[in-house]
């Protein structure tokens, strides 16, 4: 080979050493970076010059070129980021799961500093004294001073649930955000990226390390699928459902409910609309929503990957009361913590509250039974009494007596009978309509009550002590009766409805803990065994470093030899 040809060796040894440092270098500067892959460099030989060619030869006259720097390659493992996307969105799952059972029992466990079952406690003393001396009037004011707290005091639970569920909501309008811009930075990156490559010599690699991020990011949201083309764009799914590609990002879009401003993720492309007076559209997203909260929620059926699905399903979609915990119903909410929570906690105020009512009723005359009505109407199964008939516990205009009251509409209700009498009726309770519940936002204690509590009497038109019906509010009190939901077989106490309620969701807690627990024992172990493809090692970084170093002085050398070698011949041929 010609000396001066030979100078070309030594050059592409300089370039492609030079680059391999470079490369080197840009690894171990990046050794902390969140979300770096670390570059591996690849050489290869240049074009060969043909010298000549013999058919009888066993290989052509061929003289080399040198080596060049071919491409540098991102370093990673398909299935392993694969895996730790599926396991870290799990993981998310059930921390978000988590961290709700932590706050729905700090909600429940205490109360600005005063546990809630404090207040059943007092609740039940009361009770308890005056069956020892119901006449009274300093049992009967304690009686109706508990009471008015007990009220206070669920209402705040109950309201502290719900501001739980907006702050879930406000979350998840965030998440919503933070997925759709996620959704546009792919696009833009799919195009730099496929721009940068397309001229087949350059490669992308740190705008795929942030392309790489976003994807371990959306993970953690949604169960989410992705693949790439063999231009170098990523289309990604989330359950199911395209959500970037062929550049577009179909964004998701969010349905408020107007009565409690809950959101509702879906796919506009999906969901069918109408055009509002104002241009605005109004969507039915039936069919359309993102998430299918109606599912089994289950790791073998791949349900429970996602954070924003945790939150979802943890808020629920709307505020429940003790009507959702009716048979047929209950699977609507059985899946939704807070919901759950909500609708056990109101049944148990709402039992209270009406076993109450109904035993001071009893005290009042009034009976159960079907009732002819002037007007020809008869009203079944209702509970009513004779504005004149026999009964002590009624208020002036003969209203039988109800410690506890709805705020919108009245205990009873005035009617005339067929035999002429006017009845006092009980208003019944309708589970669509909500004025008509005793539920807890709807719950207030009779304020004549709270005037003038010595209006119960416990005396007998005779003046003596009505001692059966003291004693029957403390025996509501211990009757097992009650049970937290339909799919709970225990029956329970007042005295200890609460208990077990709060026991409920301490050990779902305890379960929903340790799933995550192992959960992230899983992702750190996967991460681990990315980390020892993808990360970067400053043991074995070092190591290239001083072989690339070792490679470029060689190079040098060979030109300085191949240099002297000509100013040898042109300084002989000179003489």
């Amino acid at each position: 080979m010609p000396l001066m040809g030979s100078l070309y060796i030594g050059s592409s040894g300089l370039q492609t050493s030079q680059n391999a440092l470079n490369t080197t270098a840009h690894n171990l500067s990046n050794v902390d970076t969140t979300g770096y892959t670390r570059q591996q460099v690849q050489q290869s030989n240049r074009a060969y010059v043909t010298l000549s060619t013999d058919p009888k030869s066993i290989a052509n006259k061929q003289t080399g070129l040198g080596v060049t720097y071919s491409r540098v390659k991102q370093v990673r493992d398909y299935f392993l980021d694969k895996t730790y996307r599926k396991e870290s969105g799990r993981s998310m799952f059930y921390e978000v799961s988590t961290e709700v059972m932590e706050e729905v029992e700090s909600q429940l466990g205490e109360l600005n500093g005063e546990a809630f079952q404090t207040t059943m406690t007092d609740f039940w003393t009361a009770i308890q004294e005056l069956s020892k001396d119901p006449s009274s009037s300093v049992t009967q004011g304690m009686l109706v001073q508990r009471a008015a707290e007990f009220v206070q005091r669920a209402g705040a639970v109950y309201s502290g649930l719900s501001s739980y569920q907006n702050n879930l909501n406000t979350q998840i309008k965030q998440n919503v955000d933070k997925i759709n811009k996620y959704g546009n930075q792919l696009l833009t990156l799919n195009d730099q990226i496929r721009a940068i490559e397309s001229g087949g010599i350059e490669h992308a690699n740190d705008l795929r390390d942030a392309r790489n991020q976003i994807l371990d990011e959306l993970a953690e949201l949604t169960n989410m699928t992705f693949s790439e083309d063999r231009y170098g764009s990523v289309s990604v799914q989330i359950e199911g459902v395209d959500f970037v590609k062929d550049g577009t990002c179909y964004e998701i879009a969010l349905k408020t409910d107007e009565a409690t401003g809950f959101y509702t993720p879906f796919w506009p492309q999906d969901a069918t609309y109408t055009v509002r007076a104002d241009g605005t559209r109004d969507y039915n997203i039936d069919g359309a929503e993102v998430f299918d909260l109606s599912v089994e929620i289950s790791s073998d059926l791949n349900t429970d990957i996602g954070g924003l699905k945790a939150m979802l399903l943890a808020r629920g979609d709307h505020r429940a009361n003790y009507t959702d915990l009716a048979e047929g119903k209950y699977d609507s909410v059985s899946q939704s913590v807070v919901m759950n929570i909500q609708g056990e906690f109101d049944q148990m105020i709402h039992n209270v509250v009406t076993k109450i009512n109904d035993i001071l009723a009893e005290a009042a005359g009034v009976q159960s039974g079907d009732l002819e009505l002037a007007d020809g109407t008869t009203l079944k199964n209702a509970k009513y009494c004779a504005v004149d008939s026999d009964g002590y516990m009624r208020m002036e205009d003969g209203t039988p007596i109800q410690l506890f009251t709805k705020v919108t509409t009245d205990g009873y209700r005035k009617v005339t009978g067929k035999d002429g009498k006017d009845y006092w009726v009980m208003n019944e309770e309708k589970a669509d309509s909500p004025e008509s519940l005793y539920t807890i936002g709807n719950l207030q204690v009779n304020s004549a009550l709270m005037q003038e509590p010595s209006k119960l009497g416990f005396r007998l038109a005779d003046g003596s002590e009505d001692k059966k019906t003291a004693d029957a509010l403390k025996a509501a009190f211990t009757e097992e009766s009650y049970t937290l939901n339909p799919n709970v077989q225990k029956k329970t106490t007042f005295v200890d409805y609460y208990t077990d309620l709060v026991s409920q969701v301490s050990n779902s807690g305890y379960v929903f803990r340790s799933i995550y627990e192992n959960q992230v024992s899983t992702v750190e172990a996967t991460q681990s065994a990315r980390e020892q493809v993808i990360g970067v090692s400053t043991d074995e970084e070092l190591s290239n470093m001083i072989k690339f170093q070792n490679a470029y002085n060689a190079s040098s050398r060979y030109i300085n030899v191949i240099s002297e070698m000509l100013e040898h011949i042109i300084s002989t041929l000179g003489v």
